[in-house]
């Protein structure tokens, strides 16, 4: 990686917002995460990125299918879905189907300044007492959404494409100080959305560990 590449990765976590909000009825839990950034450019380059199989190949993954409302989609080694609404070049909404999960993202496109915003929310309705939000609350996802939003800021910002080996990006010491940073920083979402300090920081720190391929603490 070059100077300007680790300098954006070191900066990165400070130009994104989050946002968490979880309520609870009875045993049900929904979530709603959102993460937002600004980009320099225009509304429609960032719909096309957003959309055009090619750009998203670059910074986010493989993905396949039919890009149109009611079509199928297939991320590469990870969620597939349907096409649920699509507004160009404003905002698109899909199912977000992982395993025997299923959720819903919504991306939406604004105008910001000189530039345009991205912002990202993904929706999710399951059990209040599962055992995987108890282990990792937000950071589980979320920290998958910021390693995304990484790869648009570097394709946007430094014309770089995602690493082709995630594995050996996340060694690095930029990509590892980011990850801790993150996680942090859901587990602080965590905090305000209401879980108590003590369970959002342990999560965070089991998030880290999991992220990273270390050890979990007790």
């Amino acid at each position: 990686m070059t100077e300007s590449t680790d300098q954006l990765i070191a900066s990165q976590p400070g130009e994104v917002d989050r946002g968490l909000t979880v309520k609870r009825d009875g045993s049900t839990q929904h979530t709603v995460q959102t993460i937002s950034q600004a980009y320099p450019t225009s509304v429609e380059d960032l719909w096309e990125a957003c959309t055009q199989a090619d750009r998203l190949k670059r910074w986010f993954g493989p993905v396949t299918g039919d890009f149109r409302l009611g079509g199928r989609y297939q991320v590469e080694g990870n969620a597939s879905g349907e096409v649920l609404a699509c507004e160009p070049p404003r905002f698109y909404t899909v199912t977000w189907e992982y395993g025997s999960d299923s959720s819903q993202v919504t991306v939406r496109l604004t105008p910001d300044g000189d530039g345009a915003r991205f912002t990202l929310e993904h929706e999710h309705t399951g059990d209040a007492d599962s055992d995987f939000w108890t282990q990792f609350g937000p950071g589980a996802t979320g920290v998958g959404w910021d390693l995304a939003v990484l790869g648009l800021a570097m394709h946007l910002i430094t014309g770089e494409d995602r690493p082709e080996d995630p594995e050996e990006f996340g060694k690095t010491a930029a990509a590892q100080q980011f990850i801790r940073t993150v996680s942090d920083r859901w587990g602080e979402a965590s905090v305000k959305a209401g879980t108590p300090d003590e369970a959002a920081t342990a999560a965070a720190k089991r998030t880290t560990a999991f992220y990273l391929g270390e050890p979990a603490e007790d």
